[in-house]
């Protein structure tokens, strides 16, 4: 049971493959370079590596836009390099989760191929499509998050598809019971490879309204984004009808069904609603849906400790039957060591709290890769942009290739950094070079060699590995908490700003964790003393 429980408190580490280890050349990185970076990953002290998108694609969503899911595009190698990663990975006990986009599919899918080409041929609603209303327009109001209506007009049928995201990304209707079988047997297929679970993309868009109802306008001070800025007119509606279905709740029921039949193997979905974290709760309620969930509730600019306090507490009261996970960043939003810091500069007493503040949190992590590092956003210019994303919204939003520049692994190569012997698919930061893997390896006091000290400690952490949380009411800028596990009590507090603060705590009775190099509070009587970015553990009687 504890083996199938791995998942619980584990730390995944995402890997961006594009942007990870170029080992052929051609300026993208690929299966062979993660492979070649195993041990690195290896020695961060994470439990499990999630892929990004690595499958036969045209790349117009650069892998989420998928053709074939059942291979590897050559850009990033063959079926046989996958294989030797999952044996090396799992021979250094590291678990291997890997992308799945089910909501949709490339518009060269050969499904898609086949459905678009007229009304009667045997996929023919395999796909979402609707009739133009009497004057031609679109079916209804539904938007796309990435700008413009979500339907494609396409003459072959005289018809609309419906896609959530890029027009080349058609949306599948699952609504068609031998859409869900195919798509459960393309999952069955890693399964059967060996791979130990799945983050499953955008998991809530599965099932659409059959009805094709208009969605509702959101009032302008209702307007938020959530991987996805106030200005696209995504935010201007209510998402009621083209994602977030009843129906999806047994589809999920149907992935949990599969997995089970695999022991060990897990579940991580990806969940944007108007109400993510309620989603959460459901989508993981009742042990029979998915493992985890996790949203962009704490990808957001807003960095206040009410904020985190709140986004946490509210998940913690509606989740009581699944297993959360956080993340502070990934592939789709600007780097943390930026996003949250006070001018755009990056502080690396800062970077290091946060990555202790992740992982004291309940549930699962995804750290994505360079955030060990402390890598702030890249700045990329206008004429070196990838991301069609970035370029409509330009200038307001820069899209999401500044997240995902190549990882910097020498200093020493000025060119690429150690990611290529080419001119890579996005150029290297200037910033990143300096803080260079080979730079921060032998620097004791590193984010790098800090992120590993903390990792290391905390899996000998029962407490905050499966322990519950307890949040304490503290003013700006702190962060506080205890966790609590089989009758034992951590308290974890953490100051958000880069100025002294102090903290009045109930216990004089504490045992601060010197072992830890976070440790740099100071307690006088009931008198916690935190400096800037201080983190402070210790194990109360």
């Amino acid at each position: 049971m504890a083996q199938q429980q791995w998942y619980k408190g584990a730390v995944i580490y995402q890997v961006y493959p594009r942007s990870f280890q170029d080992t052929n050349g051609d300026g993208i990185g690929d299966l062979k370079g993660i492979i070649s970076r195993i041990d690195y990953i290896k020695s961060l002290g994470v439990d499990a590596i999630w892929i990004s998108p690595f499958f036969k694609s045209p790349m117009k969503d650069f892998g989420y836009d998928i053709s074939d899911y059942r291979d590897v595009d050559p850009l990033f190698g063959d079926l046989n390099d996958f294989d030797e990663l999952i044996a090396q990975a799992h021979q250094r006990d590291i678990k291997i989760i890997i992308d799945q986009v089910l909501s949709h599919t490339s518009d060269q899918h050969q499904w898609f191929l086949d459905s678009r080409e007229d009304k009667t041929n045997d996929r023919s609603d395999w796909y979402v499509w609707a009739d133009a209303k009497p004057d031609g327009t679109q079916p209804n109001n539904w938007l796309s998050i990435f700008g413009g209506p979500a339907w494609q007009w396409e003459p072959r049928r005289g018809q609309y598809y419906l896609h959530n995201f890029f027009t080349e990304q058609p949306d599948l209707n699952f609504h068609n019971p031998d859409v869900r079988q195919a798509v459960l047997d393309n999952v069955e297929f890693w399964l059967k490879k060996g791979v130990d679970g799945f983050r499953l993309d955008a998991i809530n868009f599965c099932y659409h309204d059959a009805q094709l109802r208009d969605n509702p306008a959101k009032p302008p001070e209702k307007r938020q984004g959530r991987g996805f800025s106030e200005d696209n007119p995504y935010a201007f509606q209510y998402h009621h009808y083209n994602n977030t279905q009843p129906e999806n709740i047994s589809f999920m029921q149907d992935i949990r069904t599969l997995l089970d039949k695999y022991p060990g193997t897990v579940s991580l979905g990806e969940i944007s609603s108007e109400d993510s974290l309620a989603t959460m709760a459901e989508y993981t309620a009742g042990g029979d849906k998915l493992h985890m969930g996790y949203s962009f509730e704490l990808l957001t600019n807003d960095y206040s400790s009410e904020y985190i306090r709140t986004t946490v507490k509210t998940l913690e009261e509606r989740m009581t039957e699944g297993w959360p996970c956080w993340a502070f960043s990934n592939h789709d939003v600007e780097r943390v060591a930026s996003r949250w810091s006070n001018n755009g500069e990056v502080n690396p007493a800062q970077c290091k709290m946060l990555s202790a503040l992740l992982a004291s949190l309940r549930g699962s992590v995804c750290m994505y890769q360079g955030e060990e590092l402390g890598l702030g956003e890249a700045s990329v210019a206008f004429e070196d942009l990838q991301d069609p994303y970035g370029i409509t919204f330009w200038p307001n939003f820069k899209g999401r290739d500044g997240c995902r520049t190549p990882m910097p692994w020498h200093n020493n190569d000025c060119e690429q950094a150690g990611f290529s012997t080419v001119k890579p698919w996005l150029p290297v930061d200037e910033n990143h070079k300096l803080k260079a893997v080979n730079e921060q390896d032998s620097d004791r006091d590193s984010i790098l060699n800090a992120f590993r000290h903390f990792m290391a400690w905390r899996k000998e952490q029962a407490i905050l590995l499966e322990g519950d949380i307890e949040f304490i009411n503290t003013p700006e800028p702190l962060l506080a908490f205890y966790r609590h596990f089989a009758g034992q009590t951590m308290l974890c507090v953490f100051n958000l700003a880069q100025e002294p603060a102090s903290l009045n705590i109930e216990h004089t009775d504490i045992v601060p964790h010197t072992e830890l190099n976070h440790h740099n509070g100071t307690v006088e009587g009931h008198t916690l003393t935190l400096p800037g970015f201080g983190c402070f553990y210790a194990a109360v009687s």
